[in-house]
Formats: C-alpha cells, sequence, structure tokens
C-alpha cells in the first residue's frame, strides 16, 4: 500500500509540475501581448510611449 501512495504522490508532483510550467508560460505570453498592445494603442493615439513610465 505503501508503493501505490508513492506512485499517486509523484504523479501528482508531476502534474502539478506541468501546470506550474504552463502557467508560466501563459503569464509571459500574457505579458507580452500586454506590451505589444500598449505600444500599438500608443502610435494610434501618438502618444509618446517612450516618455511614459509603465510598468
Amino acid at each position: 500500500m505503501t508503493e501505490q501512495t508513492d506512485v499517486s504522490t509523484t504523479s501528482k508532483d508531476r502534474q502539478l509540475e506541468a501546470a506550474q510550467k504552463e502557467l508560466m508560460e501563459f503569464e509571459r505570453r500574457e505579458m507580452e501581448f500586454r506590451k505589444k498592445d500598449r505600444r500599438e494603442r500608443a502610435a494610434e493615439l501618438r502618444l509618446p510611449l517612450d516618455k511614459i513610465k509603465v510598468h
């Protein structure tokens, strides 16, 4: 019975690790998308984006 618990724990750990990697990749893509969107909107409005401090 101990072996079964270890296997399921290992499986859960792998699933958790995979989910965390996916989340980090999603967050990275989301940040890039937001930067691009901000630049495009600034260009449309002719705003000097380099002078505006964006976090």
